[in-house]
């Protein structure tokens, strides 16, 4: 019997780049993934939707897990805002959030929300023990991206 892990995530962060580079990569989803980690292959679905395939975790010879989601994104210029929904019924996780950018006096303030449930394969009863671990692995893949995309803003 699986479970579900709900993640909730909040990050706010200053670059030195404009408000528009930073929307116009954000608003190219294909652009803005190649800079998150651990993804196998984003796959276009048509209508600005596209699934994720992520590399599958694993421990030795052993795969535990592979995350699979999709979403449908809209980006907005005037409001310089992208956001995201899932698409219902593609693979064992949903995921939505939006990217918010305000002017700072040197570059741009970024906002980043996302939530996300990812069922789990796994009996109930080690719940309580792989939750904290799968909540751990996402925020740090979201820092590291977080990273890398002001890495690739200031370049």
């Amino acid at each position: 019997m699986s479970f579900t892990v709900t993640i909730d995530v909040s990050k706010q962060f200053e670059t030195p780049a404009s408000p528009e580079k930073v929307f116009e990569l954000l608003a190219d989803v294909p652009r803005s993934a190649s800079y998150f980690p651990d993804v196998e292959k984003l796959e276009p679905l048509g209508g600005n939707s596209y699934r994720w395939i992520m590399e599958k975790i694993a421990i030795g010879d052993h795969t535990l897990q592979q995350t699979i989601y999709a979403s449908t994104y809209r980006s907005d210029p005037a409001a310089m805002s992208v956001s995201w929904t899932p698409v219902e019924g593609e693979g064992n996780a949903r995921v939505e959030g939006s990217w918010r950018l305000e002017p700072a006096a040197t570059g741009a303030n970024v906002r980043l929300h996302t939530r996300g449930t990812l069922e789990v394969d796994f009996p109930g009863f080690l719940q309580f023990l792989l939750s904290p671990l799968i909540e751990l692995a996402f925020t740090q893949k979201i820092d590291r991206y977080i990273a890398n995309l002001q890495v690739a803003f200031e370049g």
